[in-house]
């Protein structure tokens, strides 16, 4: 009686180390920490920032420039603006007020900006030099009225080594938050 008592609790310690160690490997997998990140001077990348964040159940982190751009700032038709000099200028680095604390727990980054002209702004630079993307999945989206998600992403990609760059999104301010939550499904994230 005594060794079917004994083998009875080994039995069972073996299942309960077998049930264990599935369901430390399911967490595993489903617990991806996940980051929206954005930039918005206009408040429409900062909207789709929010549903994609809401949706996953993500942390949210907006880069906020030390020197805020005005409305004036952002006239692209005045070559005195703040953009404009920005543009011609790809060396430009407008500098950061915030940081985001603890960057390395991250495992998918989302990357969130308005498209001026065909490109991601200078500030967007600035973040991802200032960050180590290595082993993360980074996935861009964007905000233009009219402008595709292009070649915007390469020069960001091309600073992050080691990261894993899924395709990304352009939308535009009047999306409605179904067609992002369509998008953010396709991902199989």
């Amino acid at each position: 009686m005594k060794k079917i008592l004994i083998l009875l609790v080994v039995i069972l310690g073996i299942f309960i180390s077998c049930s264990n160690e599935k369901a430390d490997s399911s967490a595993k997998e489903g617990s991806k920490k996940i980051l929206v990140v954005y930039f918005s001077a206009t408040g429409n990348t900062k909207r789709i920032a929010q549903i994609i964040a809401s949706d996953r159940n993500a942390d949210i982190f907006e880069i906020v420039p030390e020197s805020p751009y005005t409305t004036e700032d952002l006239n692209s038709k005045n070559p005195d603006s703040k953009v404009a000099k920005e543009k011609a200028d790809k060396f430009i680095r407008p500098k950061i007020k915030n940081s985001v604390e603890n960057f390395n727990q991250y495992d998918v980054v989302f990357l969130g900006y308005p498209i001026w002209w065909g490109e991601a702004p200078r500030i967007m630079n600035t973040f991802v030099e200032s960050n180590d993307f290595n082993g993360k999945t980074v996935i861009p989206f964007v905000t233009s009225g009219s402008s595709e998600i292009g070649t915007s992403p390469n020069p960001l990609k091309e600073k992050t080594k080691g990261a894993a760059w899924k395709e990304g999104k352009r939308f535009s301010g009047s999306s409605s938050e179904a067609d992002v939550k369509k998008w953010i499904k396709g991902l199989g994230l």
